[in-house]
This record gives structure tokens, sequence and C-alpha cells, in this order.
């Protein structure tokens, strides 16, 4: 898949975790929402839990504008906060709804411990390290969910029940934010380890950084199933 739109740099880490990342991006629960398998009470476990991540992702975003040492970074972190907590979190509370789970109940919800380990490894990314620990931290997220709903997009079935969920991720709105995200995580790095990131004593860390969190992301999947 051509994913290099979303930047170099996250070309570099995939390449860098390819079992990993395949394991993530084709696990079963991907599979269940592509063919529409996906049982609906496992679909809803995943929706109040990833409500609830979304709200810590918002706010590992906001640790981007504190850490961030350009405008420009602001202001990609301070758009991604407004793009999680007004936009992807809408599909969140619209569908829970439905189900008769109103938006008090996501946002009070008990926290799995796959959803605590995942939010405040990234949490702790950002606290300890720089603006380059977060973004590798938090890009697995980002830009898995857009490889996602850009192949779901053409491969699901007609009769799944999940082309809403689908069409958040491939829609143009997502993308074009994932864009963005990755073209400054470029340019973040670049100012900071120059143009051959690869080969700067800090890249296996950055790696590393990126790695757990792809894992982190599949642990997530395969909590969403213990809900069926």
């Amino acid at each position: 898949m051509n994913t290099h739109k979303y930047g170099n740099s996250f070309q570099l880490w995939r390449d860098g975790c390819s079992e990993e990342w395949h394991a993530y991006t084709h696990h079963s629960f991907v599979q269940g929402l592509s063919d529409g398998t996906l049982p609906r009470a496992a679909f809803l476990h995943y929706l109040v839990q990833d409500y609830v991540f979304l709200i810590h992702f918002a706010r590992a975003w906001s640790l981007g504008v504190v850490k961030a040492e350009t405008m420009d970074e602001m202001k990609v972190c301070s758009a991604t906060v407004d793009t999680l907590v007004n936009h992807e979190m809408a599909l969140h509370i619209k569908t829970c709804a439905a189900a008769g789970i109103d938006e008090t109940a996501l946002f009070n919800a008990t926290e799995e411990f796959e959803n605590l380990a995942y939010t405040r490894y990234v949490m702790d990314a950002g606290v300890q390290g720089d603006f380059l620990d977060l973004m590798a931290a938090l890009a697995p997220c980002c830009f898995g969910y857009g490889e996602i709903g850009l192949r779901l997009a053409k491969d699901a079935s007609d009769q799944t029940p999940y082309r809403d969920w689908i069409n958040t991720y491939d829609g143009a709105e997502y993308q074009d934010a994932m864009t963005r995200i990755g073209q400054m995580i470029d340019r973040a790095i670049a100012r900071r380890l120059g143009s051959e990131p690869q080969t700067a004593a800090r890249w296996p860390h950055l790696q590393k950084r990126f790695t757990t969190a792809t894992r982190l992301e599949a642990a997530f999947w395969g909590m969403g199933l213990t809900g069926a």
C-alpha cells in the first residue's frame, strides 16, 4: 500500500516493525469490521473504550503544544485536538446513543487494562521525553486508522454494518488531517535530527517508541473482542 502521503518518517517507522504493523492493521477485529462478522456487542465495547482513549489522546496532543518548538508544530497539534474532540468523537457518541449509551456513561466508563496501558504509555512518552518521543508514540494510532480506512473503503463487504466507521477514517477530513500531521512530523524530525534521521543515534529509540505503540494498538483490538 502506498502510504507516502503520511510522510517519510512514518514510512521508515512502519517498515521498521512490519510484523507488528501487519498484526495491528490486519487484526481479526479489523477483518470483522470489513466483512461485517464483528459482533455488535464487541463493536460497542470497543467504541466505549475508544471514547475514553480519545479523551487521553486529545490530552496527549495538547501536551504536544507544550513540547513544540515552532508555531507550525503548535498549530498542527492544536488542530488535531479540535479534530479529535469536536469531530472524531462525534461518531462514538452518535453510535452509542443509538444503542442506549449516553455521553455521560461514555465519559465515566471504567477503563480496561489495555486502555490504561496504552494511554499512559503515550502520556509518559510525552512527559518523560521530548516532542519527537511524543510523536512517535502518537503516530501508530493516527496513521494506522488512516491506512485501515483507505483499505476497507475498497475491500469491505457492501453488507457490512460498519460502513459509517470505515467512512470516517477513509473520509477526506480525516485523511487530510493525517497528511498534515505526517508533513509536520517530517519537518520536526528534520529540524532536530537532520535530513537522514535514520542514521541519528536517537533513531532506534524513536523506532522502539513507535513499535511499542503499534503493539499496544493490536492489544486494543483484542480488548474490543472481549466484549462479544
